[in-house]
């Protein structure tokens, strides 16, 4: 804000500097000046200015975090490939119909055979086809992690970008802050050796300066805060000076009522439920059709080894029994049980659609609040204020008000802009917990 009795505190100190030799001032600053313009020039091309939308997109394209789900995806789809595999098939060799003593074999037949055999297995169709679908299910559960992952991220970052923004605009009234106690310290020691100031007022100004001077530093501690935690989201160098782009800011919010609907189109941690359930099912399916028998077909050549007996070979089929009480138990038992994890994800799907409706419900009253606030803030409170300190620092300039009275009246009307600022936080605050439960 313009504090239009400013310019006359600026006149006065004018007034004071003008004892001093205006020529040697300005030899003095002027190559001061022209390298602090240098400084700046080489500061503001290494500062990179970003926008929020930036921030969200590098998030999502660089933090390591989501890459982590991305891989998990990729290996699930990788498992699929080899869904439909069968088992190795088995080849062996031995004797055959060798007898343990040695035995003449003049007037006997000898029935002595090498074997060889070759076995495979087949698993039933229905199973291969049931655990790829099964497979090819489990990748979108990681996907839809990876969005709820971002969700938190994003809002992480909107909430690190309002912060700063607003930290941003606490430094520009604190240094208004600053100037206006240098003026009110430089004019009372002027008045002061004339008897028209007094020196603990004074010093009371001196202290309030200190006072703004260390709110100075921890608002510039919190600017670098959000900074870094930007630089960590985004998984950027922390060489990188960064700036943000204070005209993009949105200041309004569009509420909507939030219903089952909405929910169901929009949260990442409904859509891993059904998609965690889904998948439930179709495991439960792989299990059901444990019912159905696997085949084994065996080959096996026999190589005579005395004379008189030809070789020989054996096929031999066999077919499994799943049906059997002692083995059927085992998939029985997994498809109830994985019944009521489907129930229970069922009932935790309900519970966190009704909490999130009654939150957000409150967070539509409290944001409506907090910005009937703010414009109390902007249209009554702080011109009203601003105007008690104005006539006080009137009063002042004509001797009529003491330099306390001032001081307290610039307090007041500086402490109620911070209020004003920290209200414009818990409204950003609010807009971001808000947008975080309907994932927008």
């Amino acid at each position: 804000m313009n504090y239009e009795s400013l310019e006359n505190w600026k006149g006065m100190r004018n007034k004071i500097g003008n004892k001093e030799n205006k020529r040697s001032r300005v030899n003095y600053q002027l190559p001061l000046i022209l390298l602090l313009c240098c400084a700046s020039l080489v500061v503001n091309s290494q500062v990179q200015v970003i926008s929020l939308d930036s921030v969200l997109d590098v998030i999502e394209k660089q933090n390591p975090m989501l890459n982590t789900f991305r891989n998990r995806a990729q290996a699930m789809n990788a498992y699929v490939a080899g869904s439909k595999s069968l088992m190795a098939p088995e080849v062996g060799g031995g004797l055959w119909m060798f007898p343990y003593q040695k035995q003449s074999y003049e007037h006997l037949a000898d029935s002595r055979q090498i074997m060889l055999s070759v076995s495979q297995t087949f698993t039933n169709p229905v199973k291969l086809k049931a655990n790829q679908q099964y497979l090819s299910s489990r990748a979108t559960i990681e996907q839809a992690n990876e969005r709820f992952f971002y969700n938190g991220l994003k809002a992480q970052a909107k909430l690190a970008y309002y912060k700063w923004y607003v930290s941003e605009q606490k430094e520009k009234l604190l240094h208004e802050s600053e100037e206006i106690l240098n003026l009110m310290i430089r004019v009372g020691r002027v008045r002061y050796p004339y008897n028209q100031e007094k020196l603990s007022n004074i010093y009371k100004a001196e202290g309030r300066l200190h006072e703004v001077k260390n709110m100075q530093l921890m608002n510039q501690n919190e600017i670098q805060k959000q900074q870094i935690l930007l630089k960590q989201l985004m998984n950027t160098p922390h060489s990188i000076q960064l700036a943000i782009d204070t005209t993009t800011i949105v200041h309004e919010l569009n509420l909507i009522t939030v219903d089952t609907v909405l929910l169901t189109q929009k949260r990442s941690d409904l859509h891993q439920l059904d998609r965690t359930i889904q998948t439930m099912r179709l495991n439960q399916q792989v299990e059901k059709v444990q019912n159905r028998p696997d085949f084994n077909l065996n080959f096996s050549h026999m190589i005579s080894v005395g004379q008189g007996m030809p070789n020989q070979f054996m096929l031999l089929g066999m077919v499994t029994i799943p049906i059997a009480p002692w083995s059927s138990k085992m998939y029985k038992a997994n498809t109830k049980a994985m019944d009521y994890e489907i129930e229970s994800m069922k009932a935790e799907r309900l519970a966190i659609m009704n909490e999130v409706q009654g939150m957000t419900t409150g967070m539509i009253s409290e944001i409506k609040t907090l910005k009937q606030q703010l414009l109390n803030y902007e249209q009554r409170i702080i011109p009203v204020l601003q105007k008690s300190y104005e006539s006080l620092m009137l009063a002042y300039e004509e001797n009529k008000e003491e330099l306390p009275m001032v001081i307290d009246g610039w307090e007041t009307l500086n402490m109620t802009r911070l209020q004003y600022l920290d209200t414009k936080m818990k409204y950003y605050e609010m807009i971001v917990s808000y947008e975080k439960e309907i994932e927008r």
